[in-house]
């Protein structure tokens, strides 16, 4: 077994989307090679609803996948294709957009007037591109939920898992998406597969991340005298952790536990011209897509 070394660690940065959610953003808009599959990953965190309430209006999307995953309040959802819906705490939408699809999204918190929730990008391959747009829709009860003896948590949103399946499938990139829970001081390897890039969000408590040059004996010490934690290089609330090549990484919750996505991909190797929600491999495909979203051919009949 080898150790992913921890490549990266940094803290999702506040920016502002669609008419003025204001949320952080993990990474997007930059090196689509650095975690490819995956080409975007925001947090949209809000007390007040002034911050997200105006949402996310009309907008087109081709030639990738948009993961939505809800912890609190709702998001009401409607598409060019005439579905509509909500999602709700615990709910996960999986929208492949491939050939174009024009959607909007618009969150409403709790009653505490609270909201919370996931969106991840991932790419699609050339040859499925321009595939017909689809959506699946998973309620929060039906996502599988392991709990190891140690009191680790794992909801398995996408792939293999302890044995478990998440119900989210046929998914480009094969990904395994998981929602993971550690009790304090807990520490847990968890394995993924070599051929994998992979990064874990870390949205609440903290932890170490051991790195395949530090043993995670250096990272966390256990005091003899009040057993107090001694917390050195731990990754706190909104932090990415990117991972090097391996196939397993090893965590130690802080003194409060800690709770983080753990997401991994294969990685598509291709060519991608982006420009805003339209991802393609090329420029020629790029500028095709703005000319048919203005002379309103984007949407493809359904064959």
């Amino acid at each position: 077994m080898s150790l992913r070394p921890t490549l990266e660690t940094r803290k999702a940065v506040p920016t502002m989307e669609g008419a003025g959610v204001k949320l952080h953003r993990a990474f997007g808009f930059q090196d689509p090679s650095e975690l490819d599959p995956f080409l975007l990953f925001d947090d949209f965190r809000n007390e007040h609803p002034q911050d997200y309430q105006a949402g996310f209006p009309w907008h087109p999307h081709r030639g990738i996948e948009t993961i939505t995953y809800v912890l609190s309040g709702t998001v009401d959802h409607s598409d060019s294709l005439g579905n509509s819906g909500q999602l709700g705490a615990g709910d996960v939408q999986w929208m492949t957009a491939g050939s174009g699809i024009l959607h909007q999204e618009m969150p409403k918190g709790n009653t505490s007037g609270q909201m919370h929730g996931f969106q991840l990008w991932g790419n699609l391959p050339s040859a499925q591109k321009m595939t017909a747009p689809r959506y699946q829709d998973v309620q929060g009860k039906d996502i599988p939920e392991v709990i190891d003896d140690d009191g680790t948590t794992v909801r398995v949103i996408v792939g293999k898992f302890w044995g478990k399946t998440g119900p989210v499938d046929g998914i480009a990139a094969d990904p395994q998406y998981l929602d993971v829970s550690i009790p304090a001081g807990v520490k847990k390897t968890f394995k993924i597969d070599t051929y994998r890039r992979a990064f874990a969000y870390v949205f609440d408590g903290q932890a170490a991340f051991a790195d395949a040059s530090q043993p995670t004996g250096v990272l966390l010490e256990k005091e003899v005298a009040g057993q107090e934690l001694n917390i050195r290089d731990m990754s706190g609330n909104r932090t990415l952790v990117r991972f090097g090549t391996g196939d397993e990484i090893t965590v130690q919750a802080g003194p409060e536990g800690v709770r983080f996505l753990l997401i991994s991909g294969a990685p598509i190797n291709e060519p991608v011209a982006w420009h805003g929600p339209i991802v393609m491999n090329t420029r020629a495909e790029l500028e095709q897509a703005f000319r048919e979203l203005r002379n309103g051919t984007f949407i493809k009949p359904a064959h």
